[in-house]
Protein backbone atom coordinates (compact mmCIF):
# COMPACT_ATOMS: atom_id res chain seq x y z
CA UNK A 1 0.00 0.00 0.00
CA UNK A 2 1.13 3.54 -1.28
CA UNK A 3 2.29 6.29 1.48
CA UNK A 4 3.66 9.65 0.27
CA UNK A 5 4.61 10.91 3.76
CA UNK A 6 8.47 10.09 4.40
CA UNK A 7 8.69 6.32 5.81
CA UNK A 8 9.44 5.88 9.49
CA UNK A 9 11.88 3.66 11.56
CA UNK A 10 9.99 0.19 12.63
CA UNK A 11 10.67 0.13 16.23
CA UNK A 12 12.15 -2.85 17.15
CA UNK A 13 10.72 -5.31 19.32
CA UNK A 14 12.31 -9.29 20.24
CA UNK A 15 11.26 -11.76 18.02
CA UNK A 16 7.72 -13.54 19.48
CA UNK A 17 6.83 -10.37 22.08
CA UNK A 18 3.24 -9.02 21.08
CA UNK A 19 3.64 -5.55 21.26
CA UNK A 20 1.65 -3.60 24.51
CA UNK A 21 -0.04 -0.36 24.26
CA UNK A 22 3.26 1.00 26.85
CA UNK A 23 4.95 0.42 23.27
CA UNK A 24 2.51 1.97 20.81
CA UNK A 25 2.78 5.36 23.48
CA UNK A 26 6.32 4.97 23.38
CA UNK A 27 6.24 5.02 19.16
CA UNK A 28 3.78 7.89 19.31
CA UNK A 29 5.26 10.19 21.62
CA UNK A 30 1.86 10.18 24.50
CA UNK A 31 0.76 8.80 27.41
CA UNK A 32 -0.30 4.79 27.78
CA UNK A 33 -3.45 6.59 29.11
CA UNK A 34 -3.50 9.05 25.82
CA UNK A 35 -3.23 5.82 23.55
CA UNK A 36 -6.37 3.86 25.51
CA UNK A 37 -8.59 6.93 25.52
CA UNK A 38 -7.72 7.01 21.49
CA UNK A 39 -8.49 3.85 20.88
CA UNK A 40 -11.75 3.53 22.98
CA UNK A 41 -13.45 6.81 22.78
CA UNK A 42 -11.67 8.11 19.32
CA UNK A 43 -14.36 11.02 19.39
CA UNK A 44 -13.04 12.72 21.67
CA UNK A 45 -9.37 12.84 20.96
CA UNK A 46 -7.76 15.81 18.81
CA UNK A 47 -7.46 14.69 15.46
CA UNK A 48 -3.59 16.12 15.69
CA UNK A 49 -3.33 12.59 18.59
CA UNK A 50 -5.54 10.26 16.87
CA UNK A 51 -3.36 10.47 13.72
CA UNK A 52 -0.17 9.86 15.88
CA UNK A 53 -1.49 6.59 17.75
CA UNK A 54 -3.23 5.28 15.12
CA UNK A 55 0.20 5.63 13.08
CA UNK A 56 2.35 4.36 15.74
CA UNK A 57 -0.47 1.25 16.33
CA UNK A 58 0.23 0.15 12.34
CA UNK A 59 4.03 0.69 13.26
CA UNK A 60 4.20 -1.51 16.45
CA UNK A 61 1.64 -3.73 15.11
CA UNK A 62 -0.34 -3.32 18.62
CA UNK A 63 -3.50 -5.56 18.75
CA UNK A 64 -6.05 -4.26 21.13
CA UNK A 65 -8.18 -7.10 23.05
CA UNK A 66 -11.57 -6.38 23.29
CA UNK A 67 -11.78 -7.67 26.97
CA UNK A 68 -9.69 -7.34 29.94
CA UNK A 69 -7.85 -10.92 29.90
CA UNK A 70 -8.68 -12.24 27.36
CA UNK A 71 -5.58 -12.77 25.88
CA UNK A 72 -4.74 -15.50 28.63
CA UNK A 73 -8.18 -17.10 27.69
CA UNK A 74 -8.78 -20.01 25.14
CA UNK A 75 -11.81 -18.05 22.99
CA UNK A 76 -12.72 -21.54 20.98
CA UNK A 77 -12.72 -19.67 17.46
CA UNK A 78 -11.11 -19.78 14.81
CA UNK A 79 -10.72 -17.90 11.80
CA UNK A 80 -10.79 -18.35 8.10
CA UNK A 81 -10.66 -15.92 5.46
CA UNK A 82 -11.27 -16.95 1.79
CA UNK A 83 -11.38 -15.07 -1.54
CA UNK A 84 -14.91 -16.02 -2.27
CA UNK A 85 -17.58 -18.51 -1.60
CA UNK A 86 -19.33 -17.41 -5.48
CA UNK A 87 -18.30 -20.47 -6.95
CA UNK A 88 -17.19 -24.01 -4.91
CA UNK A 89 -13.44 -24.37 -5.40
CA UNK A 90 -12.90 -23.56 -1.76
CA UNK A 91 -16.15 -25.64 -0.34
CA UNK A 92 -14.54 -28.80 0.31
CA UNK A 93 -11.24 -27.13 2.06
CA UNK A 94 -14.05 -25.10 4.33
CA UNK A 95 -16.31 -27.97 4.88
CA UNK A 96 -13.34 -30.24 5.90
CA UNK A 97 -11.87 -27.74 8.12
CA UNK A 98 -15.38 -26.59 10.01
CA UNK A 99 -16.07 -30.05 10.56
CA UNK A 100 -13.18 -30.99 11.88
CA UNK A 101 -12.56 -28.05 14.37
CA UNK A 102 -16.34 -27.95 15.45
CA UNK A 103 -15.37 -32.28 16.47
CA UNK A 104 -12.86 -30.96 18.28
CA UNK A 105 -15.23 -28.13 20.41
CA UNK A 106 -14.25 -25.19 18.07
CA UNK A 107 -16.30 -22.89 16.31
CA UNK A 108 -15.35 -21.08 12.58
CA UNK A 109 -15.48 -17.34 11.71
CA UNK A 110 -15.11 -17.11 7.77
CA UNK A 111 -14.23 -13.43 6.23
CA UNK A 112 -14.04 -12.96 2.66
CA UNK A 113 -11.25 -11.11 1.35
CA UNK A 114 -12.87 -10.56 -2.73
CA UNK A 115 -9.08 -11.72 -3.28
CA UNK A 116 -7.33 -8.54 -2.29
CA UNK A 117 -4.66 -8.28 0.20
CA UNK A 118 -5.90 -4.88 1.30
CA UNK A 119 -9.57 -6.20 2.12
CA UNK A 120 -7.47 -9.17 4.02
CA UNK A 121 -5.88 -6.40 6.17
CA UNK A 122 -9.17 -5.07 7.23
CA UNK A 123 -9.87 -7.80 8.01
CA UNK A 124 -7.90 -8.87 10.05
CA UNK A 125 -7.44 -5.47 12.08
CA UNK A 126 -11.51 -6.83 13.21
CA UNK A 127 -10.20 -10.72 13.74
CA UNK A 128 -7.26 -9.90 15.97
CA UNK A 129 -9.03 -7.59 18.24
CA UNK A 130 -10.96 -11.00 19.00
CA UNK A 131 -8.00 -12.75 19.99
CA UNK A 132 -8.99 -15.76 18.20
CA UNK A 133 -7.44 -19.49 18.92
CA UNK A 134 -6.08 -19.85 15.37
CA UNK A 135 -6.27 -17.82 11.89
CA UNK A 136 -6.63 -20.02 8.27
CA UNK A 137 -5.73 -17.78 5.31
CA UNK A 138 -5.77 -18.70 1.51
CA UNK A 139 -2.85 -17.80 -0.36
CA UNK A 140 0.85 -16.08 0.96
CA UNK A 141 0.04 -12.73 -0.31
CA UNK A 142 -0.53 -10.22 2.41
CA UNK A 143 0.04 -6.25 2.69
CA UNK A 144 3.32 -5.98 4.83
CA UNK A 145 1.25 -4.51 7.82
CA UNK A 146 -0.88 -7.35 8.09
CA UNK A 147 2.39 -9.95 7.76
CA UNK A 148 3.70 -7.88 10.87
CA UNK A 149 0.66 -7.62 13.30
CA UNK A 150 0.30 -11.80 12.29
CA UNK A 151 4.14 -12.70 13.15
CA UNK A 152 3.55 -10.64 16.45
CA UNK A 153 -0.16 -11.71 17.72
CA UNK A 154 1.45 -14.79 19.45
CA UNK A 155 -1.73 -16.45 17.02
CA UNK A 156 -1.08 -19.69 15.50
CA UNK A 157 -1.34 -19.23 11.66
CA UNK A 158 -1.84 -21.44 8.74
CA UNK A 159 -1.48 -20.30 5.18
CA UNK A 160 -3.13 -22.09 2.97
CA UNK A 161 -3.46 -23.22 -0.95
CA UNK A 162 -0.06 -22.07 -1.04
CA UNK A 163 3.32 -23.51 -0.92
CA UNK A 164 6.26 -20.17 -0.38
CA UNK A 165 9.61 -19.85 0.74
CA UNK A 166 8.96 -17.78 3.54
CA UNK A 167 5.50 -18.79 5.32
CA UNK A 168 4.09 -16.46 8.54
CA UNK A 169 3.99 -20.02 10.41
CA UNK A 170 2.52 -23.29 9.32
CA UNK A 171 2.08 -23.53 5.77
CA UNK A 172 -0.47 -26.62 4.21
CA UNK A 173 -1.18 -26.51 0.20
CA UNK A 174 0.37 -27.35 -3.03
CA UNK A 175 3.20 -25.29 -5.78
CA UNK A 176 1.01 -22.70 -8.00
CA UNK A 177 4.02 -22.48 -10.01
CA UNK A 178 4.83 -26.45 -10.61
CA UNK A 179 1.07 -26.74 -11.27
CA UNK A 180 1.47 -23.94 -14.34
CA UNK A 181 4.41 -26.20 -15.90
CA UNK A 182 3.11 -29.21 -15.57
CA UNK A 183 -0.27 -28.19 -17.71
CA UNK A 184 2.70 -26.66 -20.37
CA UNK A 185 4.43 -30.05 -20.56
CA UNK A 186 1.04 -31.87 -20.45
CA UNK A 187 -0.45 -29.81 -23.37
CA UNK A 188 2.30 -29.76 -25.52
CA UNK A 189 3.13 -33.32 -24.82
CA UNK A 190 0.19 -34.03 -26.85
CA UNK A 191 1.13 -31.76 -29.50
CA UNK A 192 -0.54 -28.34 -29.52
CA UNK A 193 2.00 -25.63 -29.90
CA UNK A 194 -0.51 -21.94 -29.88
CA UNK A 195 -1.73 -21.21 -27.18
CA UNK A 196 -3.35 -18.70 -25.11
CA UNK A 197 -4.46 -18.31 -21.46
CA UNK A 198 -8.09 -16.67 -19.77
CA UNK A 199 -7.44 -16.08 -15.82
CA UNK A 200 -8.63 -14.40 -13.01
CA UNK A 201 -6.55 -11.00 -11.71
CA UNK A 202 -5.70 -13.42 -8.70
CA UNK A 203 -2.40 -13.54 -7.11
CA UNK A 204 -2.60 -17.10 -7.78
CA UNK A 205 -3.90 -17.66 -10.72
CA UNK A 206 -1.30 -15.44 -12.36
CA UNK A 207 1.65 -16.96 -11.03
CA UNK A 208 0.26 -20.65 -12.65
CA UNK A 209 -0.12 -18.10 -15.97
CA UNK A 210 3.26 -16.97 -15.58
CA UNK A 211 5.26 -20.35 -14.62
CA UNK A 212 2.68 -21.88 -17.65
CA UNK A 213 4.33 -18.89 -19.94
CA UNK A 214 7.72 -19.62 -18.78
CA UNK A 215 7.66 -23.49 -19.38
CA UNK A 216 6.58 -22.41 -22.95
CA UNK A 217 9.29 -20.23 -23.61
CA UNK A 218 11.66 -23.01 -22.50
CA UNK A 219 10.03 -25.51 -24.90
CA UNK A 220 10.30 -23.09 -28.20
CA UNK A 221 7.23 -21.91 -28.13
CA UNK A 222 6.79 -17.85 -27.56
CA UNK A 223 3.84 -15.47 -27.56
CA UNK A 224 1.07 -16.70 -25.37
CA UNK A 225 -1.73 -13.94 -25.61
CA UNK A 226 -3.50 -13.88 -22.34
CA UNK A 227 -6.94 -11.87 -20.94
CA UNK A 228 -6.95 -10.88 -17.37
CA UNK A 229 -10.23 -10.82 -16.03
CA UNK A 230 -11.62 -9.00 -12.52
CA UNK A 231 -12.54 -11.96 -9.87
CA UNK A 232 -15.04 -13.39 -8.96
CA UNK A 233 -14.81 -15.99 -11.54
CA UNK A 234 -18.33 -16.76 -13.28
CA UNK A 235 -19.22 -18.20 -16.77
CA UNK A 236 -20.46 -15.12 -18.04
CA UNK A 237 -16.69 -13.72 -17.89
CA UNK A 238 -15.36 -17.00 -19.32
CA UNK A 239 -17.58 -16.21 -22.56
CA UNK A 240 -15.95 -12.11 -22.60
CA UNK A 241 -12.29 -14.22 -22.64
CA UNK A 242 -13.30 -16.43 -25.44
CA UNK A 243 -14.84 -12.99 -26.99
CA UNK A 244 -12.18 -11.00 -26.18
CA UNK A 245 -9.27 -13.44 -27.62
CA UNK A 246 -11.36 -13.76 -30.79
CA UNK A 247 -12.14 -10.27 -31.45
CA UNK A 248 -8.10 -9.62 -31.33
CA UNK A 249 -8.00 -12.29 -34.24
CA UNK A 250 -6.05 -15.04 -31.88
CA UNK A 251 -6.74 -18.21 -32.96
CA UNK A 252 -5.24 -20.83 -30.11
CA UNK A 253 -5.58 -24.33 -30.55
CA UNK A 254 -5.67 -24.81 -26.65
CA UNK A 255 -6.94 -22.28 -24.02
CA UNK A 256 -5.92 -22.37 -20.61
CA UNK A 257 -8.36 -21.14 -17.91
CA UNK A 258 -7.62 -20.08 -14.17
CA UNK A 259 -10.54 -22.04 -13.36
CA UNK A 260 -13.40 -24.56 -13.98
CA UNK A 261 -16.11 -21.61 -13.95
CA UNK A 262 -14.35 -19.88 -16.70
CA UNK A 263 -13.65 -22.76 -18.50
CA UNK A 264 -17.17 -23.57 -18.52
CA UNK A 265 -18.20 -19.97 -19.78
CA UNK A 266 -15.20 -20.81 -22.68
CA UNK A 267 -17.04 -24.30 -23.70
CA UNK A 268 -20.95 -21.95 -23.43
CA UNK A 269 -19.34 -19.45 -26.15
CA UNK A 270 -17.49 -22.16 -27.91
CA UNK A 271 -20.80 -24.30 -28.54
CA UNK A 272 -22.61 -20.84 -29.51
CA UNK A 273 -20.06 -19.84 -32.26
CA UNK A 274 -19.71 -23.23 -33.49
CA UNK A 275 -16.57 -23.97 -32.67
CA UNK A 276 -15.76 -27.13 -31.92
CA UNK A 277 -14.19 -28.51 -28.83
CA UNK A 278 -11.63 -30.19 -29.03
CA UNK A 279 -10.96 -30.20 -32.88
CA UNK A 280 -11.35 -26.48 -33.39
CA UNK A 281 -9.85 -25.50 -29.57
CA UNK A 282 -9.07 -27.22 -26.80
CA UNK A 283 -10.11 -26.12 -23.28
CA UNK A 284 -7.87 -26.69 -20.11
CA UNK A 285 -9.46 -25.75 -16.55
CA UNK A 286 -8.17 -25.62 -12.78
CA UNK A 287 -10.27 -26.79 -9.65
CA UNK A 288 -12.20 -30.01 -10.81
CA UNK A 289 -15.47 -28.52 -9.74
CA UNK A 290 -18.39 -31.12 -9.52
CA UNK A 291 -19.81 -30.08 -12.70
CA UNK A 292 -16.16 -30.57 -14.73
CA UNK A 293 -17.07 -34.15 -15.75
CA UNK A 294 -20.43 -33.43 -16.38
CA UNK A 295 -19.99 -30.53 -18.93
CA UNK A 296 -20.61 -31.59 -22.87
CA UNK A 297 -17.43 -31.78 -23.74
CA UNK A 298 -16.00 -33.00 -20.18
CA UNK A 299 -13.68 -30.83 -19.07
CA UNK A 300 -9.83 -31.73 -18.94
CA UNK A 301 -8.48 -29.85 -15.76
CA UNK A 302 -6.05 -29.82 -12.72
CA UNK A 303 -7.43 -31.85 -9.82
CA UNK A 304 -6.79 -30.65 -5.92
CA UNK A 305 -7.35 -31.83 -2.71
CA UNK A 306 -9.25 -29.21 -1.41
CA UNK A 307 -10.36 -31.23 1.43
CA UNK A 308 -7.00 -32.62 1.99
CA UNK A 309 -6.14 -29.16 2.69
CA UNK A 310 -8.44 -28.04 4.65
CA UNK A 311 -8.11 -31.55 7.51
CA UNK A 312 -4.69 -30.67 7.31
CA UNK A 313 -4.74 -27.17 8.20
CA UNK A 314 -7.16 -27.88 11.03
CA UNK A 315 -5.25 -30.46 11.99
CA UNK A 316 -2.10 -28.38 12.36
CA UNK A 317 -4.05 -26.02 14.63
CA UNK A 318 -4.90 -28.15 16.69
CA UNK A 319 -1.62 -29.95 17.50
CA UNK A 320 -0.28 -26.22 18.47
CA UNK A 321 -3.40 -25.36 20.48
CA UNK A 322 -3.29 -29.22 22.66
CA UNK A 323 0.71 -28.53 23.15
CA UNK A 324 0.87 -24.32 23.87
CA UNK A 325 4.10 -24.52 26.02
CA UNK A 326 5.81 -26.75 23.35
CA UNK A 327 8.51 -25.44 20.86
CA UNK A 328 6.25 -24.99 17.67
CA UNK A 329 7.11 -27.72 14.97
CA UNK A 330 7.34 -26.33 11.26
CA UNK A 331 4.58 -27.77 9.88
CA UNK A 332 4.77 -27.38 5.79
CA UNK A 333 2.74 -29.98 4.02
CA UNK A 334 2.62 -30.19 0.20
CA UNK A 335 -1.18 -31.92 -0.80
CA UNK A 336 -0.13 -32.11 -4.61
CA UNK A 337 -2.61 -32.06 -7.46
CA UNK A 338 -3.19 -34.66 -10.58
CA UNK A 339 -3.71 -33.91 -14.07
CA UNK A 340 -7.37 -34.93 -14.84
CA UNK A 341 -7.46 -35.72 -18.96
CA UNK A 342 -11.34 -35.59 -20.19
CA UNK A 343 -12.79 -34.96 -23.64
CA UNK A 344 -12.29 -31.20 -23.89
CA UNK A 345 -8.26 -31.80 -24.12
Amino acid sequence: MSDDRPTRKRPSLPTGKAPTLADVAKVAGVSPITVSRTLNQPEIVRAELREKVFRAVQLTGYVPAMLTGAAEQRSRLISLLVPTVANSIFADTVQALIDTLTEAGHETLIGLTNYSAEREEQLLDTILRRRPDGIVLTGTLHTEASRMRLSRSGIPIVESWDLAPRPLDMLVGFSHETVGAAIARYLTGKGYRRFAVVTLDDPRGLRRCDSLVEELASLGIDAVPRVVLPPPATADLGREGLQRLLAAGERPEVLVCSSDTLAHGVLVEAAERGIRVPDDLAVMGFGDLNIAAHLQPSLSTVRINGAEIGLQAARALLQRLDHPHEEPVKVRIDTGFSIVERQSA
